[in-house]
């Protein structure tokens, strides 16, 4: 699904992805790891307070608060994620400066497949997609996986498309900033990364064709 708007000076495509839709709905509905439902996500002791989560990356560290008072069932899947190590090795796949910095997708074929069919209901929007602020990506209602972006600049024009922000980047955005933006839009819109490759082929496919992307060493929760 791609969606359009407009922001000053440019048209940009929202190709924001999080599960197995688009071009491609082949993959089979798979197991939580950690519960053996293919709906019903973890629980997780974080749920009800506000965390930090470190990003050491490539380019460097930054911290994400996590506000579950804002997007409670986000806050959540979003924290179980980081605790089973899930983002460790995960790219910045997709980013375009002035707009947003996109990851999520598993280097690991299987445990992508594993999640893209954990489908997330929606969390009401109640803040808005300012710069810093953390939203998961969405290929329509009630689709939310393990992709999220950060906004780069003013991106209120996603609060009304359902994009609720669950977090926002507190200490490290200048590190944001600086990752590697040189790919472009991801295809077929633009030369930068295929989410459909990413799926099929992880970070073999990613390393081999697009080497300079920035990644996650290591998403670690820590106190605030």
């Amino acid at each position: 699904m791609t969606v359009r708007f407009s922001l000053p000076g440019s048209i940009l495509a929202l190709a924001l992805l999080a599960a197995g839709c688009g071009r491609e709905r082949s993959e089979t509905a798979a197991a939580n790891p950690a519960t053996g439902n293919a709906t019903t996500p973890a629980p997780n002791d974080t749920a009800a307070r506000t965390v930090r989560v470190r990003f050491e990356t490539s380019a460097g560290t930054f911290v994400i608060e996590v506000h579950p008072d804002w997007a409670p069932r986000g806050a959540d899947r979003f924290t179980t994620l980081v605790k089973s190590g899930y983002y460790d090795g995960v790219r910045f796949f997709r980013v375009l400066p002035g707009f947003m910095a996109q990851f999520g997708i598993s280097g690991d074929p299987r445990v992508w497949a594993t999640w893209a069919k954990q489908r997330l209901p929606d969390d009401p929007v109640r803040q808005s997609n300012t710069r810093g602020m953390v939203s998961f990506a969405t290929a329509g209602p009630n689709t939310r996986t393990a992709q999220v972006f950060i906004n780069y600049g003013n991106n209120s024009p996603l609060d009304g498309q359902g994009f609720a922000p669950f977090g926002q980047v507190v200490l490290g955005m200048d590190v944001v900033d600086r990752l590697f933006a040189g790919y472009g839009e991801g295809a077929p819109e633009g030369h930068g990364p295929d989410q459909q490759q990413i799926w099929a082929k992880g970070n073999a496919y990613l390393q081999r064709e697009f080497p300079k992307l920035d990644y996650i060493k290591r998403a670690t929760i820590v106190t605030p």
